[in-house]
């Protein structure tokens, strides 16, 4: 009498799948909590004690690959969004003779969210996938080990200073972001839409407060911090060669974007909380 084979429990399959996908991410999360907490260990190190130093060089090499050369990309994508959303604001608030207010609904979306969000945004692009693939190069040629070999931390001399570049670069994208997408605003209110300049500059400032500015930058050396720690800690998970090398890149790229966004929503809720929204 020949077995029978029982059909496939759908729920028990759909669990398995659920418990897989929560424990992933559950490692992701406390690997990176972990990578953060020994980066702000050396950090500390290096503050308190003098003979622990973590590579101002390695800092402004960083700085100069992530921000500097993410100025331009940064610069032209926000210049774009700026002209879309007075372009796209403009027909609703005609109809009711309130066209001068894209000043004040540009600079506000700006400062509050777009501004940051598209420059973290460019930056994981850009320099995040980056990063995972020069240190998942590195895990792959055994590079990681031979530091380890000699007493050399990775997370000293690899993960702090890209953290570091991150965050600071970040933080001033932002600002270059805030400027290119206001500028592109204006230029479409008064040469496109011919609202005064007078009252397009008096709007913006009477409708952007110094915390609007903020907490867009608050919000970006956050961003700076999730995406140096993700980008970094997928390099180091590195496995498997070159495939490993390319899931790394893409997987820093899917977690930066969506880590990017759940923390602004957080970050949202809580300025709405406080009355700063």
């Amino acid at each position: 009498m020949s077995d029978v084979v029982d059909p496939p429990n759908v729920a028990i399959t759909f669990l398995e799948f659920i418990g897989r996908r929560v424990i992933n991410m559950l490692d992701l999360v406390g690997s990176a909590f972990w990578l953060l907490f020994e980066t702000v260990g050396w950090i500390v190190r290096s503050v308190t004690n003098k003979k622990v130093r973590v590579g101002r060089r390695a800092i402004v090499s960083q700085i100069v690959r992530i921000g500097v050369r993410s100025v331009l990309i940064v610069s032209l994508v926000s210049g774009c969004v700026g002209f879309i959303l007075a372009l796209q604001m403009s027909p609703p608030l005609e109809e009711f003779g309130q066209k001068d207010k894209v000043a004040n609904i540009t600079g506000v979306a700006v400062m509050r969210e777009l501004g940051p969000l598209i420059a973290a945004i460019v930056l994981t692009g850009f320099a995040g996938a980056a990063i995972a693939a020069e240190i998942g190069t590195m895990v792959v040629g055994e590079e990681i080990e031979a530091l380890e070999a000699h007493a050399l931390n990775p997370v000293r001399f690899l993960v702090v200073p890209r953290v570091i570049a991150a965050v600071i670069s970040m933080t001033c994208l932002a600002v270059v972001s805030d400027l290119m997408a206001v500028g592109a605003g204006y230029c479409v209110g008064v040469f496109a839409l011919g609202i005064e300049s007078d009252v397009y500059w008096r709007n913006t400032i009477d409708q952007v407060k110094l915390v609007d500015f903020l907490t867009g930058i608050g919000k970006a050396s956050v961003f700076g911090l999730l995406i140096g720690l993700i980008s970094c800690m997928n390099g180091l998970r590195v496995t498997g060669g070159a495939a490993g090398v390319g899931n790394a890149t893409t997987g820093t790229v899917v977690q930066s974007i969506v880590a990017i966004v759940i923390a602004d929503l957080v970050f949202t809720g809580i300025f709405y909380a406080i009355g700063w929204v």
